[in-house]
């Protein structure tokens, strides 16, 4: 029988970590989410990681796989992963790993002025994108947030026409151009099943 694993992960990719961890067959494998919100607060994820893994570790869990990317804490995560000699999901956001982090990378010239949407910011962009800077109250404050960007990058982890949707509608509010690339779960999947045997 498998060792346990327990996943740390955000809030926000806890959807397509369930679908992995059910198409994959990695039921030995537990899922714990932090708060998806603290995508706009990434000083709140090393503190909350430090918890969890401390709880984890009591409860006799020693296989413990750390589902962010650097997400913004300018490598304290990393810092965090050595101290506890645990591994994290490789690359810099959640936008790189789901296009894959070498595609990623070759993009970047070409996308330095994108603003992306997952899946899951599709669908909560209201609340994770427009109330959190203000523009539900203060829209005269679109052009201070958006100015630099020329687009917006849609990367689909499900081929969903409702998403789509919601994702050009958004590209619309904030003044930018559109573009759709379906990226599935991109190195997600690969990096899960990794973990899935420590």
């Amino acid at each position: 029988m498998a060792k346990k694993v327990r996943v740390l992960a955000c809030g926000a990719i806890a959807k397509e970590i369930l679908a992995v961890l059910e198409v994959d067959r990695l039921g030995h494998i537990e899922l714990e989410c932090l708060p998806a919100i603290w995508h706009a607060h990434p000083e709140k994820i090393v503190p909350g990681l430090e918890k969890a893994i401390a709880a984890a570790r009591a409860e006799g869990i020693e296989d413990i796989f750390i589902g962010y990317a650097d997400c913004g804490t300018g490598g304290m995560l990393d810092r965090l992963c050595a101290r506890e000699n645990v591994r994290r999901l490789e690359g810099p956001h959640c936008y790189s790993f789901f296009t894959g982090n070498a595609a990623f990378a070759e993009r970047y010239d070409d996308d330095i002025t994108a603003f992306y949407l997952t899946d899951f910011l599709a669908r909560q962009f209201d609340a994770f994108v427009i109330e959190p800077l203000g523009l539900d109250r203060y829209p005269q404050l679109r052009d201070s947030y958006f100015g630099h960007y020329t687009k917006l990058v849609y990367l689909a982890q499900t081929d969903d026409p409702g998403l789509q949707q919601r994702a050009m509608a958004a590209a619309e509010r904030l003044g930018l151009g559109y573009e759709y690339r379906f990226t599935g779960y991109g190195d997600l999947r690969s990096e899960l099943a990794a973990a899935a045997t420590p």
